[in-house]
């Protein structure tokens, strides 16, 4: 398969090597975001959510509790505890799995590269352990997972060649666990969120997936993501939580999510990704108070694993409440901690913003400003937005970026409040113009007003026309697709959606095209 995969690569020879790099960013991002983000067609799957018989014994007791540390992010003890059963039964699959989730999670958030080496080594020795354990529904099961970690953790420092190869070796892997287990639960949640993610990438990437010898159907993904949430296991709580997030994420169903990850935190309080979970389900649905509260309730106990990403997300939220130097200290915090190249760019540019709204001397206002244009990735959108921002040269309205902060913290009357003394003059930018209606829609829309938010978001799409290099009318039209499918309004729906992926480049169009393509799956 490497043979076939480096052919295929060579084959690509007219295409930028930039663009591959950035497609398999991609997917690598939408798998490992969905492990620790940690993100249905028809409705999101809850039928048919039995499976053929019992689901076998998963995980060892000692395992089962290693496995409960790594899911609260304390790595030590979790590891602490499978020592010694390693160290009796070094070809258990039970043990060797955890261990690697404990791994892949401290690669994910760390994004530490002085750590790359020695832990992709212990994944490959794990590899190899498992190759001379006895055939079982758990051994295949991780050996598929733990190649899948090797994949992703190769992508995400950039060795693309293996990582690809992994990737595409350990999705078929987990396919052929499912077609010989499938009674096996925690099989169907890994291969679930796979084909998710892999059937959800945006059509300009189909040509990566074809390359990878990967193919997927986001029903099929979330059936099998349903089943496994359905079915008690060890991985049960994990495949809910994903099932969760993507109704929220990709199909606005947050409700369900709310509940899970208010419960989880409320259950297990010391447990350090359920808070993580809160806070960012509470930011992405604009309740910063909600999210702010989850940040200042989190553990903060010793033998947690660092996570400073937390630092950035807190510095969000309180630019959003317009606490500028909070915020500024958060994000210091998060650059000097983070060891990864992703989000530097977003905090420089939240550095400046704060510092510019707060109304800090040129000086310091520049500096952070030229942060933003530091050698650095920009396979995420936000930090893709900032440099995009730096390069573009054009002033911000201070009005706009102010309503944008409060609507975006759920802070909506102000952001009304804020936007009345905007007006508009024969200088103003085009873009300006283009901001200010739908900075109204998304407040009226938090409010609840839905009439006055439509007529700001059609209004959006009038200043802007069609050739506009800006989100903002394609996410109108996205959001007024949403709007009249909550309305039983499908027709109206899917015309929406439609426009919103007839829309040029802009900062987010991959997000929001291939949401845009999944409403419209849902639709039919």
């Amino acid at each position: 398969m490497l043979a076939e995969l480096l052919r295929n690569l060579r084959g690509l020879s007219q295409i930028p090597v930039r663009r591959v790099q950035a497609a398999l960013g991609v997917v690598g991002w939408a798998l490992v975001s969905g492990f620790i983000a940690p993100p249905q067609a028809t409705t999101p799957a809850t039928a048919s959510t039995s499976l053929p018989a019992p689901a076998a014994v998963q995980l060892s007791p000692n395992s089962r509790r290693a496995y409960a540390e790594v899911l609260k992010l304390r790595l030590s003890p979790a590891r602490e505890l499978l020592r010694l059963e390693l160290a009796s039964t070094p070809t258990a699959p039970a043990p060797l799995l955890v261990a690697n989730c404990a791994d892949f999670v401290e690669l994910v958030v760390s994004q530490d590269a002085g750590r790359y080496e020695a832990l992709e080594q212990a994944q490959e020795a794990r590899l190899a352990a498992l190759d001379k354990a006895p055939a079982s529904a758990m051994r295949d099961y991780a050996r598929a997972e733990i190649t899948l970690h090797l994949g992703l953790s190769q992508l995400l420092f950039r060795h693309l060649v293996m990582g690809g190869f992994h990737l595409r070796s350990g999705y078929h892997q987990m396919q052929d666990v499912v077609r010989h287990y499938p009674a096996f639960a925690p099989a169907r949640k890994t291969l679930g969120v796979c084909e998710f993610a892999v059937g959800s990438l945006p059509e300009g990437y189909h040509w990566l997936l074809r390359l990878l010898g990967l193919t997927a159907n986001v029903d099929t993904g979330l059936k099998n993501l349903a089943l496994a949430a359905a079915q008690p296991s060890d991985f049960q709580t994990e495949s809910q939580i994903y099932q969760s997030l993507i109704r929220e994420s990709y199909y606005k169903k947050p409700e369900e999510c709310l509940r899970l990850t208010e419960r989880l935190r409320t259950q297990q309080p010391d447990n350090l990704l359920f808070a993580y979970l809160a806070m960012s389900v509470n930011k992405r649905q604009h309740d910063g108070e909600a999210a702010l509260a989850a940040y200042r309730a989190r553990p903060t106990a010793p033998g947690y694993l660092p996570v400073p990403y937390l630092h950035h997300m807190a510095a969000d939220l309180l630019l959003y409440k317009g606490e500028y130097a909070a915020s500024e200290r958060e994000n210091l915090a998060f650059l000097r901690d983070h060891k990864g190249r992703h989000y530097r760019k977003d905090a420089a540019f939240k550095l400046y913003l704060a510092a510019w709204l707060d109304g800090q001397p040129a000086a310091a206002v520049a500096r952070y400003r030229e942060q933003i244009n530091r050698p650095g990735p920009t396979d995420v959108e936000e930090d893709n937005y900032a440099q995009h921002y730096y390069h573009e040269a054009q002033a911000l309205n201070p009005v706009l970026t102010r309503a944008r902060l409060q609507s975006d913290g759920g802070y909506n009357q102000q952001a009304l409040g804020t936007l009345r003394s905007f007006h508009v003059t024969p200088t103003t930018l085009w873009r300006d113009r283009i901001e200010e209606p739908y900075r109204r829609a998304r407040a009226f829309q938090g409010l609840g007003r839905l009439d006055s938010a439509w007529f700001y978001f059609e209004r959006t799409q009038t200043v802007a026309g069609h050739r506009a290099p800006y989100y903002f009318a394609p996410q109108a039209a996205l959001q007024q697709g949403y709007m009249a499918k909550n309305a039983g309004k499908n027709v109206q729906a899917r015309f929406y959606f439609e426009k919103a992926l007839h829309y040029p480049w802009h900062e987010y169009k991959n997000s929001t095209d291939a949401k845009a393509n999944l409403a419209l799956r849902e639709l039919k």
